[in-house]
Formats: structure tokens, C-alpha cells, sequence
């Protein structure tokens, strides 16, 4: 591999450093942040990204709250649980652990969740700000690849930038945040997705290529520009392995490339919890 290493680890531990910090500014308050999960049904990668969250928010100093809702439960259960999340004084900010099994609706559960509370910035109204360039929580994954060119000090503004993918999650607000007009933004970005048929007639002229289509090894070496920036934003399952959108052998022709793993997901992560304290922060103003 030729290209430089895009580690989200790095990444995160210097979010995670100033969001033990304001954490510890709270609590010489006598304030404890709170984060909730709620996980409907039990799909392996889902408990164990609710499991690292938890795991990182006792290692910041945040309390934490989960529910599980069983397979089995109604909408209504997943509805009840929003409720008491958002009468919970004690949680700052909660999410829906996404995806949820057939049967359930995301959407309506998300808009049910206070704007205030929530904490993976997908809610309407947050989106809406997003929009509008106010102030509010931005989705986890775009914003942890945001703060992932920071650090790297990579400047996009005036660059073209592709993003392979449109999911709400990801490749829709991602595309609003690197528009803004802020520093590690201000730049072209089109999106493409699989209904595009010739994906590579964008990526190869793009200077920065993000894949976010949850589809493995979407993007190949022969669809991207010798040094271009290239970042895997979606993943995949095989079993237990986790496979990135973006072929390993990528690599060969980037400038800068995220890992398989160690990328994006441990930003993403970072972000929830930076989500959270500043939702506390704004409660207690």
C-alpha cells in the first residue's frame, strides 16, 4: 500500500479527549451527561456497537442508559421507550440503534425522539437546521469524517468530492455538511448511488471519493485518480468480518485512504458522545 493511512482511532481519541474534558467541567457542576440506546431485536453488529458506545461513554465519564426491544415487541413498545427516554431527566441525549428488523418503522420512532435529545442528529427538525446552518447536533458518521479531514488538515474547499451512496444516515447529510460554507467544507460534491450507471465517470475525477452505498468493494482501484482522498463510510458483514465499501487494493492508487479497520467507525462513535455533552451543555445553560 502506497497510500497514507486515514486512522479514525487518532481521530477519535482527540474528540474523546476534549469530551472528557467538558465532561469533567459538568460534573465540578454537579452534572453527570447521560446517553440512551435503544436496540430493537439482537443482530450481532448492532449489540456490539451498543456495547462499545457503552463502553466508551464509562470510559468519559458519561452515565448510560439502554432498552432493548425484543424482536417480537410492537411498534408501540418501541414508541413507550422513546417516551420514557425523553421524561428521563438523567439522559442528555439517546438514539435508535439503526437498522431496526421488518416490522418496526424508524422513521416514526426518530421523529418521535426530542430534537433536544437527540444525540445521532437524524431527527427532522435537526436535519432541517442542518439545512438552514444552524445550530444542532450533526449526524455521528458524516461529522466524524468531517472531523477526520480536520485532523488530517486535509482542505476540500473548491475540490470535487463523490459520495457513492444516499442513505439519510449517511451520504444525504454528509453531502450538506461538506457544502457548508466552513473550513474542511466549501466544496463540489455530487452524489451518486446504484441506480447511476457508470459510478466510475464521477469517482475518477474526483479528488476526494467517500463510499457510503453499504456495499463491499464498491469502489475499485480503476474508479479512482492517482492521490485522490478515498474514505469508507459504509461497511459490510461477511460472518463476523467486517468488509469496507472500498477494495483494499485502492490503496495502490490513493493519496490517503481509510483502514479496514479503525476507520470511520471509532469517529463515529466520538461524535455520539461529543453529541451528548453538548446536549447537556445546552440543557444547563
Amino acid at each position: 500500500m502506497t497510500a497514507q493511512l486515514l486512522e479514525g482511532t487518532v481521530v477519535a481519541e482527540a474528540v474523546l479527549k476534549d469530551v472528557s474534558r467538558r465532561v469533567a467541567a459538568l460534573q465540578d457542576r454537579g452534572i453527570t451527561p447521560g446517553l440512551g440506546t435503544i436496540l430493537v431485536g439482537d443482530d450481532g453488529p448492532s449489540v456490539s456497537y451498543v456495547k462499545k458506545k457503552h463502553e466508551t461513554c464509562t470510559a468519559a465519564g458519561i452515565a448510560s442508559f439502554h432498552r432493548t426491544i425484543e424482536r417480537t415487541a410492537s411498534q408501540a413498545d418501541l414508541c413507550a421507550a422513546v417516551d420514557a427516554f425523553n421524561d428521563n431527566d438523567e439522559i442528555d441525549g439517546f438514539l435508535i440503534q439503526y437498522p431496526v428488523p421488518e416490522g418496526f418503522d424508524f422513521n416514526e420512532a426518530i421523529t418521535r425522539i426530542d430534537p433536544a435529545k437527540d444525540a445521532d442528529g437524524l431527527h427532522p427538525v435537526n436535519l432541517g437546521k442542518l439545512v438552514l446552518q444552524q445550530e444542532g447536533p450533526l449526524p455521528c458518521t458524516p461529522a466524524g469524517i468531517r472531523a477526520m479531514l480536520h485532523h488530517y488538515d486535509l482542505d476540500i474547499s473548491g475540490k470535487d468530492v463523490v459520495i457513492v451512496g444516499r442513505g439519510p444516515t449517511l451520504g444525504r447529510p454528509l453531502a450538506l455538511i461538506l457544502t457548508l460554507k466552513q473550513a474542511f467544507a466549501n466544496a463540489a460534491v455530487t452524489v451518486v448511488h446504484t441506480g447511476v450507471p457508470d459510478i466510475a465517470r464521477h469517482t475518477k475525477r474526483a479528488d476526494v471519493v467517500i463510499a457510503a452505498a453499504g456495499i463491499p468493494g464498491i469502489v475499485t482501484p480503476d474508479m479512482v485518480k492517482p492521490g485522490a482522498i478515498v474514505i469508507s463510510g459504509g461497511i459490510s458483514w461477511e460472518g463476523r468480518r467486517l468488509i469496507p465499501d472500498v477494495d483494499v487494493a485502492v490503496g495502490e492508487v490513493a493519496g490517503w485512504i481509510t483502514p479496514r479497520i479503525g476507520g470511520v467507525g471509532p469517529t463515529t462513535v466520538a461524535m455520539l458522545l461529543f453529541n451528548t455533552v453538548q446536549a447537556a451543555e445546552r440543557r444547563r445553560r
